[in-house]
């Protein structure tokens, strides 16, 4: 069902991963796309796939460091200059950032993870609103993380720029709910994007999916998620289906954030 049908969404960090995998769910329910990454290579690849695929659809790339305000304004603008208006914004790029304690945490990573994490998710929204609020209408959806509702060991900037994405998330939907515009959240567990393959592999070359499958038994569900997985549940909240879901952060880990220890 094209749910979408003609409806603009931005998405950021759309050149792989959780990005491209949304790209392509919202393609396939009918919606243009401003596709937004800092890698020009690659974001290229992601329109020529996407367009083969779905050759209706259609597509405004741009590059874009969302740590800069500048270029944020940018992506705002272009896509109104190619469609008129935004309906959606897929706030999903990120980093994690390095492993340490939070006592010897490198403070410039420390300052790059908030940039990116925090600093880009908010400069999103500060652009993206108040074109929506010309409209009466809008949906927006944050990457919060499971790192956006629980602590996650060695893992200081992300955990605190994620929750902060997961705080401003609600302040949004209290602020412009009445705009027609509807703010939620999404906090992915361990999903198995190209990145984490490339983890597994790093665990064990010689058997990278049994690296997976040890890692996947904390898990009620015994497996990893699915990039396709947490793209469906982005369409949905996009979609005029979730109008009245707001100010909400939304697992999507197999229910392993609801657990104490191993299950």
């Amino acid at each position: 069902m094209k749910n979408l049908e003609n409806k603009v969404v931005i998405i950021t960090g759309a050149a792989m991963g959780l990005g491209l995998a949304a790209a392509k769910e919202l393609a396939s329910k009918g919606a243009n796309l401003t596709l937004v990454d800092y890698n020009e290579k690659s974001l290229e690849e992601a329109r020529n796939e996407i367009s083969k695929q779905f050759p209706n659809v259609k597509i405004v790339t741009v590059v874009a460091d969302v740590s800069k305000e500048d270029a944020v304004k940018n992506y705002v603008d272009e896509t109104v200059k190619a469609f008129g208006r935004i309906d959606g914004l897929y706030n999903n790029a990120g980093i994690e950032g390095k492993q340490a304690a939070i006592t010897a945490y490198d403070v410039n990573i420390f300052k790059k993870v908030i940039d990116i994490n925090l600093m880009g998710v908010y400069y999103g929204m500060r652009y993206v609103i108040p074109v929506m609020q010309k409209q009466k209408f809008g949906r927006i959806v944050n990457v919060a993380s499971v790192g956006g509702i629980r602590g996650v060991l060695n893992q200081i900037p992300y955990v605190a720029s994620k929750h902060a994405v997961s705080g401003m998330t609600k302040n949004a939907a209290l602020e412009y709910g009445r705009d027609g515009i509807n703010t939620n959240a999404i906090a992915p567990g361990a999903i198995l994007t190209p990145m984490v393959a490339e983890a597994f592999r790093q665990v064990n070359p010689a058997d990278p999916k049994a690296a997976e499958t040890e890692y996947a038994q904390a898990n009620p569900t015994k497996r990893l998620g699915l990039p396709e997985e947490v793209a469906k549940v982005v369409a949905f909240l996009l979609s005029d289906d979730a109008s009245y879901i707001n100010g909400q952060t939304i697992a999507i880990d197999g229910g392993q954030s609801n657990s104490y220890g191993n299950v």
